[in-house]
């Protein structure tokens, strides 16, 4: 606030309490917290907030994720130093402010009209002149003047040689707000930083130290929760999260701590009449909306209200804003579909929140005892197919515009080349399967085909091992019907070896002339060991033995590396061959038409192999398909009282007028000594200066005008100008 960095000395005390004080009030040390809360506030924009602890770990390591969380790098604007700093930030300044406001308020009302004509005569701009009139007419001249051009004016009468009473001096001033500037800016980081602290975690953790609250850990009813895990009505400051679904009720708001969580009680209860989503053309979405009912719990009175993004609701002090939307519960049908071979597909009905238990339905190792979990339901999702189809990733050289490539990369920001092909894709199905051992992997399926521009129709199956990954997704295609149960049935006949041989023999008797039997037999016992290559055996050691992968083994092992490129057309020949008979005997086992020869069936077959391949390795024994569904929407609101609100408002408006008032309003002082002049008692002589707190070409301007309108002199130019 000044050009002294030193802080408020203390007359009485200890030496180490004056030390203190000095240090706080001082401006090296709110420069310095200043600092340090910037770099805080770097580390809590590029770490991400409140994640998971598995995420942390998962992404930078155990000993790093351990560090962060003994930092309290994952909750840096909650964490205790950081509050700790900001109260420190607010007592330095609040110092600062009480050390400096003093001087500044007393060199308001002081217009140094004491000053000497030879210091006048040192200044910067001065200049001097000859006057028609008296001092004394002079000087009510010049201040009357002065004052009309909004300068504060005091005239000073002095003795002279010419004798008492025969010398006056004008001091005026203008631009004292720049002063209150400091002050106002200074007055709006303690301001924030109050605001800051009030809206913060600090009346919670206070509470959790003097009044015996703690965070809540465990699981169940909102109901059965303790009340010394609980908040009171009356808590002065909160924000927290309420969901509420379609139909239902709440009136308790979660307050995500570190360690935890602590319910807050509202005085009313939010019912949710009907959430409301609009989409534009393409899916995306355009409106998110809450039709709610607020019932007072202490009146009864209910009062409906409509809450959206950006436009909040309010009631009691407390706003209600749109935060997010949830499923509600919808209720799912599934239909089971195992993986293993011998099982049949079976029925499955649950509600998203949900859990049931699955005893020995796959068939297969590992499927004895699993838990489902229903997770979501996306009834829309919009993807971007402008890249899609094949060769979409390719370059072609000859076809590369420079033109386009530069401009590409100039002009607006927002303008892009990308070619973008948005599509709802439809419903999809999240759910996880735990095992005994409480182990979890998460599934995202769709319920419709999808057209991804590659020949034929897929399902998409997405795995993961852990929230942090991206889906994996196995590719089904889908059959004449629209289903997954042609690829169901191919998987099935193939992994059954007396069926695999009728495929052979079927392929070999269209492949080969009759009259050719050698080479008929040489052929099916090469198509039975490319198939039973393919069929494979499961995985071992978590490599698959079966698939595209088993059939490239086999060649690294017994073919010579010059031949192996012709032995592997040869060999994918035969493998398409032998599977599309594969494909035949199963439509006829299921009393279907035979597939016919033409493109489609080609596209089938294409996505079909790979689809095998990747299968051996698909890690449950069950997919599920998503059959029906009642949706049931829920709304995420953030709840919040907020009194630093206005006080951060205040804070925002003070720092505007501060920063302005600093940059914008230069404080000048004008001083005009007025004598007689030698040998001639009736006219004056002046003197004149200005002083300002910033050189600038403006204020060059100003006192060349001021010494020309008051004095009508022209002005001494300063050192080092023309």
């Amino acid at each position: 606030m000044s050009d002294n960095t030193q802080g408020l000395g203390l007359k009485t005390g200890s030496a180490a309490l004056r030390a203190g004080v000095e240090l706080l009030s001082s401006m090296r040390f709110a420069i310095s917290l200043l600092t340090v809360i910037c770099i805080a506030s770097v580390i809590g924009t590029v770490l991400k907030q409140h994640e998971p602890a598995v995420n942390y770990v998962n992404q930078f390591g155990p000993f790093w994720a351990e560090l962060f969380g003994a930092l309290q790098l994952n909750a840096v604007y909650s964490a205790w130093w950081f509050l700790l700093i900001l109260a420190f930030l607010v007592t330095s300044t609040s110092l600062c402010i009480a050390r400096n406001t003093p001087k500044i308020l007393t060199d308001l009302k002081v217009y140094k009209e004491n000053i000497r004509e030879q210091s006048l005569k040192a200044f910067h701009h001065k200049a001097e002149a000859d006057l028609n009139e008296p001092a004394e007419a002079e000087a009510r001249r010049i201040g009357t003047m002065l004052a009309g051009g909004g300068w504060k004016v005091r005239l000073q009468q002095r003795d002279t040689a010419a004798g008492p009473g025969t010398g006056w001096m004008v001091a005026a001033k203008a631009g004292a707000a720049n002063k209150l500037g400091y002050i106002a800016a200074h007055s709006a980081i303690v301001l924030v930083c109050v605001g800051g602290l009030l809206d913060g975690d600090l009346i919670v953790r206070g509470q959790m130290l003097l009044l015996g609250k703690s965070p809540y850990q465990g699981g169940g009813l909102i109901a059965d929760v303790k009340p010394e895990h609980r908040l009171s009505e009356r808590n002065p400051t909160f924000r927290g999260n309420l969901l509420v679904a379609e139909g239902t009720q709440s009136s308790t708001a979660i307050l995500n701590q570190s360690d935890g969580v602590v319910l807050q009680d509202l005085p009313f209860a939010i019912e949710l009449k009907k959430f409301i989503v609009e989409h534009y053309s393409t899916g995306m979405p355009k409106l998110f909306a809450s039709e709610i009912v607020i019932h007072d719990k202490a009146t009864g009175e209910k009062t409906p209200a409509r809450v959206e993004v950006n436009h909040p609701a309010s009631y009691k002090g407390i706003e209600i804003y749109q935060s997010s939307f949830d499923d509600g519960g919808s209720h799912l049908k599934l239909r089971a579909v195992p993986m293993a071979e011998g099982a049949k597909p079976f029925d499955i009905e649950g509600v998203v929140g949900n859990s049931t238990q699955l005893t020995n339905k796959g068939g297969g190792p590992g499927s004895e005892t699993l838990t489902l979990e229903f997770t979501a339901l996306r009834t829309i999702n919009v993807e971007n197919f402008g890249g899609a189809g094949p060769g979409a990733a390719g370059v072609d050289v000859r076809k590369v515009d420079l033109r386009e490539s530069v401009e590409s990369r100039l002009g607006a920001a927002n303008k892009t080349v990308t070619k973008k092909e948005l599509r709802n894709v439809g419903p999809s199905v999240s759910y996880k399967l735990r095992d005994a051992a409480g182990q979890a992997r998460e599934f995202h399926n769709y319920m419709l085909p999808v057209d991804t521009g590659d020949g034929a129709p897929v399902f998409l199956l997405g795995v993961r091992e852990t929230p942090s990954e991206p889906f994996r997704y196995l590719r089904v295609p889908a059959d004449d019907k629209g289903s997954m149960d042609g690829f169901m049935r191919m998987k099935a006949t193939l992994a059954d070896p007396e069926l695999r041989e009728v495929a052979v023999r079927r392929y070999v008797a269209q492949a080969i002339d009759a009259s050719r039997p050698d080479l008929a037999e040489q052929l099916r016992q090469s198509a039975s060991r490319a198939l039973a290559l393919f069929a494979g055996r499961g995985t071992v050691d978590g490599k698959p033995t079966g698939g595209l992968q088993a059939v490239s083994d086999f060649m690294e092992a017994n073919v010579p590396e010059a031949e192996r490129s012709r032995a592997g057309e040869v060999l994918v020949r035969i493998l398409n061959g032998t599977l599309f008979e594969v494909a035949q005997l199963s439509r006829q086992r299921a009393g279907l038409s035979p597939l016919p020869q033409d493109d489609k069936t080609q596209g089938f077959m294409t996505q079909a192999v790979l689809s095998l391949s990747d299968a051996q390795i698909y890690p449950a024994p069950l997919v599920f398909e998503l059959t029906d569904f009642t949706q049931v929407q829920a709304s995420v609101f953030q709840v919040a009282r907020a009194p630093g609100k206005n006080v951060v408002y205040l804070g925002c408006a003070l720092l505007i007028l501060g920063v302005f008032a600093m940059l914008y309003v230069r404080e000048r002082r004008v001083w005009v000594w007025l004598a007689p002049r030698d040998g001639d008692g009736g006219r004056a002589h002046a003197v004149m200066a200005l002083s300002a707190n910033r050189k600038t070409m403006d204020g060059d301007q100003e006192f060349v005008q001021l010494a020309q309108k008051l004095i009508g002199a022209g002005t001494t130019a300063p050192e080092g100008t023309a």
